[in-house]
């Protein structure tokens, strides 16, 4: 199974690029079923990503990043790379999918994928709205437009 997980804050501008990208593969899917392919749209809910790669041989995270780059850079990285230990604190509201990748491997043992990529676009503007910036619209599309050709080559 190859699972797709898109998370980010939505009503932040360009922090919502991987849900941006996750709904358009979930439309992609609605008119193009695969049994072995599911996405998701985690927003920004990190606990769900660990229970939502659970099973899955294939995960691929898509989010928006801050790294000082240009607006609307993709950065492709194996997960391995950038799993975080998480310290315990008595909230998850600071749970990160990147917690959820160390968390995940630590309960679900061999049922949590190994084979992890995660797609990081480079986010401009994080301040309150609905809209992303152009220079991320465009890279959202090019990562939906290229995990939409790994969906219709995977073959699970």
């Amino acid at each position: 199974m190859l699972t797709v997980i898109g998370c980010g804050n939505s009503n932040r501008c360009d922090d919502g690029a991987g849900v941006v990208v996750a709904q358009a593969l979930l439309a992609r899917l609605r008119e193009h079923p695969r049994g072995d392919v599911r996405v998701f749209d985690a927003g920004t809910a990190g606990i769900d990503v660990m229970f939502q790669a659970r099973g899955a041989r294939h995960l691929i995270i898509v989010d928006a990043a801050r790294t000082g780059a240009e607006p609307g850079t993709i950065i492709r990285v194996p997960g391995a790379e950038l799993v975080a230990e998480r310290q315990p604190t008595l909230t998850l509201h600071d749970f990160r999918w990147d917690h959820a990748l160390m968390a995940g491997r630590m309960i679900f043992r061999e049922d949590f994928p190994t084979d992890v990529t995660v797609y990081l676009i480079e986010a401009g503007n994080v301040g309150f709205g609905l809209e992303l910036s152009p220079a991320v619209q465009d890279a959202a599309r090019r990562v939906a437009a290229e995990l939409g050709s790994v969906i219709d080559a995977y073959a699970g």
